[in-house]
This record gives structure tokens, sequence and C-alpha cells, in this order.
């Protein structure tokens, strides 16, 4: 097997990020990784796509310049709105979180009889986008297809005429979790506030459209109940990636843990410190990157 001792690139629009960061690492531990958190910059949800596109293309830039030898955008928003764009001018391959969450979302869905509702949660702009809804539609089709060709009971037009989708934007979500407000009351309203209308719809699973919603998981799933499965994209997008390593002999060689090493935009104690949170261990090597 042939090896690729580059390391991997991760970035998001800040923390959340370190979410999918953490589920690489747990998957690949011998892997070296680079993280960027474009922590001046955060949140990217309010943002219009140009302006996501420009931010996301200079961090790009930024890791391929590092050596990578693939890209991560750990950011459902950037990879709603910046993925196709990003794929056309990297060097290296690129990899959404977007894509991951909606094929475990249609493959669960596919055991179900009936009315099949898929809900997804996530910032306005990656709801306002639609990708999810796109995504899950596509994945649906090729799946459905995969199953009629093996004589399964079961047809596209019948699939997608059962299936549902509801995408509901939670704006206070990633603020919550950035300004560590998790042990609060409000943040237990909040999400109840938020989900009260998917819960009504009876959903088979929930897609958490954000990485910074892995952090409330435990929360979101005592409001929403064990009837409702929920699907974290980033375990979904690091399995992906650890597929496509050994498809294509990429991965390193050698039994050593990793190396890690963290970029931000601004503020690299308060990162060390919330991020610490996140990953569950101490964050080192963190180093503050201005973009002109």
């Amino acid at each position: 097997m042939k090896f690729n001792n580059s390391p991997i690139g991760i970035f998001d629009s800040g923390l959340g990020g370190l979410t999918v960061f953490k589920e690489i690492r747990k998957i690949l531990p011998f892997e070296d990784l680079i993280y960027f958190g474009d922590t001046a910059r955060v949140p990217y949800g309010n943002k219009s796509k140009e302006t996501i596109i420009k931010y996301s293309s200079e961090i790009l830039g930024f890791l391929t310049d590092k050596g990578i030898k693939i890209a991560i955008v750990a950011c459902n928003t950037s990879s709603s709105l910046a993925l196709d764009y990003l794929r056309k001018i990297s060097p290296v391959p690129v990899f959404g979180v977007i894509e991951p969450g909606a094929q475990k979302a249609v493959e669960l869905s596919l055991n179900i009889s009936g009315r099949k509702i898929i809900a997804v949660i996530g910032t306005s702009a990656t709801v306002k986008s639609g990708a999810y809804s796109k995504t899950i539609k596509e994945k649906a089709g090729l799946l459905c297809g995969a199953k009629k060709a093996e004589a399964v009971n079961i047809s596209n037009i019948d699939f997608n005429e059962n299936l549902e989708i509801i995408e509901k934007s939670c704006p206070l979500f990633v603020p919550l979790v950035e300004e560590d407000f998790l042990n609060e009351e409000i943040t237990k309203n909040v999400i109840k506030y938020y989900l009260a209308s998917v819960i009504k719809e009876k959903p088979a699973c929930l897609v958490l459209g954000c990485t910074h919603y892995p952090i409330l998981k435990d929360f979101i799933e005592k409001e929403i109940g064990n009837s409702t499965e929920i699907i974290d994209s980033g375990v979904e997008t690091a399995r992906s990636v650890k597929n496509y390593l050994e498809e294509f002999g990429m991965l390193k060689s050698g039994t050593k843990y990793g190396n890690e090493i963290f970029f931000v935009s601004d503020d690299s104690e308060r990162f060390k410190e919330l991020g610490g949170k996140f990953l569950g261990r101490p964050i080192d090597n963190v180093y503050v990157v201005n973009f002109s």
C-alpha cells in the first residue's frame, strides 16, 4: 500500500469544526492534522454567499500552502455555499460535511415504510441554501436506484413520494456554544423552542447540520426523544475520509500518534480554553494568522 505522509487540513468558521477534528483524530490516530478556525470572522451563518466563498478560499489557500493532502470543510455553511467553488480551485481533494450526513439519513430512511421524515437543523445560511434538501434528494435517488437494481421491492418514485424533509434554522445555537452557556437554563429553553415544531412531525432522524451542534447533542436527544435518531455529520465525514484515504493509498505510514497544529484568526487564548472543552483535552500549538 502507498502512503502519503502529508497532513490533513480541517477548517471551520470558529470552534465548531473541532467536533469534526475530534472524530477524525478518533478514527485516524496516526494522521498529522492542521486545523484553522476563523475566529475573527465567526459566525458565517449570517453572511452572504460571496463573503463565505471569499473567506473559505483564503483559508483553503493557507492550508494548501502548508502542504496538506486533503482538505475538510468542517463548516456546514461553507459546505453548502462554497464547496463547489473550492473543489474547482483546489489542488487537493476537498470534503464537505453535508454529503456524508445526507447519505446516512437516507440509508436510515430506506428501512422505514410509509411516510419518511428527515429533519435537519442548521444555521440560517445553511437552511436558506437548501443544500441538505437537495443533497438528500440526490442521495435518495442514487440509493433507491441501487436497491431497485438489487430487485428489492422499492422504486425511486415510491421512495421520493413518501420522503419529507424538514429544515429548521437554529441561529442561537452557535453563540450559546461559543459563549460556553452549555449548563445554563437558557440553553435548554432555546433548544425546546427551536425543536418544538420539528418534534410535532415525529421525524425518523435528525441531522445536526452545524458542527457546533454535537456539543448540544445530549440536550437535543433529551428534548426530541429516543424515537428519532440523531445523525452527527462529523462522525459520518470522518468515516468517508478514512474510506477515501484507504482506497487511494493515502494513509500515513507508521504507528506514531499524529502531530496537531492549530491556527486561528483571533484570540488564541480563548480558543485554547473553549476548544479544550470541545476536544475534552488541552489544546497546544495554537497560532494566530491575520488575513489582510
